[in-house]
């Protein structure tokens, strides 16, 4: 748009205030030439606005266009605020007076892929009375934007970021969606690819064009020589498909930076014209009502040579400053990271003591899924207490997103010096795992699938729905009711253990009714090389009448999970902004947490009855609602809530 020179009404305000930049001045006065109301904007620029000129300067400083280039970005987010509807800019100050509304205790996650839960955007808005009854107020939607066709990373590779997917719906369907969800008092999240586009993007359309402001968007190298700057220190995510980390496109004549599939394009974020570009598309999405964006594979987002690029200091500036550029004009929206990495570097994500959520307000809590697999396989719990109790607290005004499965396989990322300090090898303890959750362990219970297995290194993951890496398929296959009993006990066990735990719990929606693998991906030639389909499979809805009976398979898994809901959200120490603490139970079988001082919960990861004695007492068992003193009989894959009498 066009600006006009600073020296107009709304910079005085900000000039006023002690350490005002020049820069920041002239950006007020632009604000207040282009925005009817600017003093919202300006406030706002009175808080965040030094924070974010600082991160761009520590990004861009040293450039010579740095001050036009910064003038640019902040326009980007006048333009946003400019075109914000009215009820979204009423929704952004409801959440400014509440800042922390992701910490609420009641507020229960579920994630889907919509076209296998709903079939389109339209079908979501059918089915939301089913996610009200259980409870849900915030919705995950898995990647929904305009994608290649045939083989796309189930998505993940983005060809437009302002179109949906035509078969899921419309972009004008998606504002729907949103504005029905928060007239329910619900909340929408959306995957927001941003290390990377489809090849087929429209900036890489451009770059292939010849247009050089597009090529300046992507990474790209004109021999494979630049390349091994940084290749030989970078591990490969996709072994199956190539070892490296780039691929040589004809279009371009130029190498391009692909660290996961051939056909993602890795974006440049030292260009700050990419940066203002990302921040464009962030704010279109936060004008069509998305409250949350999952970023998505964040660690990889800056690569400096002789490094392994991932995790390194400017990329997490990049979200600082991204954060901080948002909430001038659609402080509504927040974030929540995707970072699989070593478990202290998933916490850095949600800022430090300087920046606590600043950075991403949210975060998987990848280790605590992983663990909770790694009781349910060796009954013993010291791991998981190790682990909770060195890296379960984060910063203020942060939230766990905790969950039992995701859209993705199970990388067995607990730190390699919890399980040393445990008396456990890790890297024998992974190709135990490994083995256990794909059924080839002696003793396993569970039907799971490889992933992505590395033959120069042994590496490997594992892939498999909730209900079957816990058993049910095999008890059902052998059709043993007594086997089929210890699944379900399983699956409610760990599901109770993760919604006892302050933070956000995400459900995966057909755990609730034990969905099994599905083995039909491997007859769609786009799929069947990419055993993650076997997890994610389409919702059955005809599974829910079966749940109304009570005494079904169906009905017990949703009944036991929908009563963990229901009783947490009648705890209100469960929010996100709670301490939590795992305890001695005096039986490494028997998982203990302490919640805030005012909840215990107490797990039993083994088929036999277990008793123990907590300290303190007598306790009310929440989930039961009875009195428990003195010595605690756990049944076998029991779990109790216990609360002072």
């Amino acid at each position: 748009m066009e600006r006009t020179n600073s020296k107009l009404p709304g910079a005085g305000k900000l000039l006023a205030m002690p350490g005002t930049t020049s820069l920041l001045a002239e950006i007020a006065a632009r604000a207040a030439a282009h925005l009817d109301d600017a003093d919202e904007f300006i406030d706002r620029l009175a808080g965040v606005g030094e924070t974010a000129l600082g991160h761009l300067r520590s990004l861009y400083g040293g450039r010579d266009d740095f001050a036009a280039a910064t003038v640019e970005i902040f326009d980007t987010t006048i333009d946003a605020l400019a075109d914000r509807p009215a009820h979204l800019r009423a929704r952004d100050r409801l959440r400014e007076t509440d800042g922390a509304w992701y910490q609420r205790h009641d507020l229960i996650g579920a994630w889907a892929y919509l076209d296998r839960f709903s079939g389109d955007l339209d079908g979501l808005l059918e089915r939301l009375p089913y996610l009200q009854e259980l409870g849900v107020g915030f919705v995950h939607l898995m990647p929904i934007f305009a994608r290649p066709p045939g083989r796309n990373d189930g998505g993940y590779a983005i060809s437009d970021y302002r179109r949906v997917h035509p078969p899921l719906g419309s972009m004008t369907q998606l504002r729907r969606v949103a504005t029905t969800m928060h007239d329910a008092g619900m909340a929408l999240a959306v995957d927001f690819v941003f290390n990377h586009t489809a090849s087929d993007h429209p900036w890489a359309q451009g770059a292939k064009a010849g247009n050089r402001n597009d090529l300046a968007c992507y990474l790209t190298f004109e021999s494979k020589e630049e390349t091994e700057a940084f290749q030989p220190w970078l591990r490969a995510i996709f072994p199956d498909e190539k070892p490296g980390s780039f691929v040589f496109e004809p279009e371009l004549g130029r190498w391009v930076w692909s660290t996961f599939h051939n056909y993602q394009w890795d974006l440049d974020y030292r260009n700050p014209e990419l940066f203002r570009r990302m921040l464009e598309e962030m704010l279109f999405l936060a004008n069509v009502g998305v409250d949350v964006l999952r970023l998505d594979a964040v660690p990889f987002i800056w690569k400096e040579p002789g490094t392994s690029c991932e995790g390194l200091p400017p990329a997490h500036i990049i979200i600082r400053a991204l954060n901080a550029l948002v909430r001038l004009a659609a402080p509504a929206m927040v974030f929540k990271s995707e970072a699989i990495v070593h478990p202290d570097e998933v916490r850095s994500y949600l800022g430090d003591d300087t920046a606590a959520g600043r950075e991403c307000e949210l975060a998987y809590n990848a280790a605590f899924m992983v663990e909770l697999w790694e009781a349910l396989a060796t009954g013993y719990t010291h791991l998981l207490r190790r682990s909770m109790g060195n890296r379960f607290a984060i910063p203020h005004r942060t939230a766990w997103v905790n969950y039992v499965r995701s859209h993705d396989d199970i990388g067995w990322g607990f730190a390699d010096e919890d399980a040393t300090a445990a008396g456990i090898d890790p890297a024998a303890h992974r190709d135990f795992l490994n083995r256990f959750y794909a059924g080839t362990e002696p003793g396993s219970f569970a039907r799971g699938v490889p992933f992505q297995v590395n033959p120069a290194t042994g590496d490997a993951r594992l892939s498999g729905t909730t209900a079957s890496l816990a058993g049910l398929e095999r008890a059902m296959l052998d059709a043993d009711p007594d086997a089929i009993d210890l699944a379900v006990r399983r699956i409610l066990l760990i599901h109770g253990v993760m919604i006892g735990a302050p933070g956000i719990p995400l459900l995966n929606l057909g755990d609730e009714l034990g969905t099994l693998n599905d083995y039909s991906y491997l007859h769609e030639p786009e799929l069947a090389a990419d055993s993650r389909w076997i997890h994610r499979p389409a919702f059955d809805w005809r599974r829910t009448a079966r749940a109304t009976d009570p005494r079904s398979v169906e009905g017990r898994i949703r009944d036991g999970i929908r009563h963990f809901l229901e009783v947490r959200r009648r705890l209100p120490m469960l929010s996100g902004r709670s301490r939590y603490q795992p305890v001695d139970a005096g039986d490494d079988h028997v998982y203990a947490a302490d919640v805030a001082g005012t909840l215990l919960v107490v797990a039993n990861f083994t088929p036999q009855a277990r008793t123990v004695e907590m300290p303190g007492g007598p306790w009310i068992d929440r989930l039961g609602d009875e009195p428990v003193a003195g010595p605690m009989r756990l049944d076998g894959y029991g779990i109790r809530w216990l609360t002072p009498a």
